[in-house]
């Protein structure tokens, strides 16, 4: 069975559905999706993953916690949380922080990113058990937010611009 994702205007009203990879393809449709941000209680450090090499689209980049879209009907804390445990193996409570709109082409030209995204935050000890599923996650690792900011800068290839996006709004939201 293929899977759809919500075709969306810049204001996040729903303006159809379309097959996911389609909905990827060329400049990509825009569609609705989510990105989970997994903080320390001290919110100091983050959670993000490298992407799995199995990855349609940026394989092995490194991202947010963890992303993907709601389904039809689906509540993007319930979507966010369903997903949380589907690529990390754990759950924590979510809320919702800033939206924000993106266009990304993947550097190796297989398709592109262009989402209406809803930032999820949620903070974990960082003795929470992760079990990452290789399919979807190649690493993991908790990152001190500072040194992050400064790695963006120092290798700006090695993350997904979502990831930028969404803490830097975040963070000075």
């Amino acid at each position: 069975m293929s899977r759809h994702v919500i075709l969306v205007d810049e204001q996040n009203h729903q303006t159809g559905t379309m097959e996911i990879v389609a909905a990827h393809t060329g400049e990509g449709k825009l569609h609705r999706a989510f990105s989970v941000y997994v903080f320390s209680p001290d919110k100091s450090s983050l959670i993000i993953q490298q992407r799995s090499t199995k990855k349609m689209l940026f394989p092995e980049i490194w991202a947010n916690t963890c992303c993907s879209h709601p389904y039809e009907q689906e509540e993007m804390i319930a979507a966010g949380q369903r997903r949380l445990k589907e690529e990390l193996g754990f759950s924590v409570p979510l809320t919702p922080g800033p939206s924000f709109v993106y266009q990304a082409k993947d550097p190796d030209g297989k398709g592109s990113e262009y989402e209406h995204v809803t930032t999820l935050i949620g903070t974990a000890e960082k003795g929470v058990v992760v079990r990452p599923d290789p399919d979807e996650v190649k690493a993991w690792k908790w990152i001190d937010v500072q040194s992050l900011l400064r790695d963006f800068e120092k290798y700006p290839d090695f993350f997904a611009l979502w990831l930028k996006i969404g803490l830097l709004k975040i963070l000075n939201g």
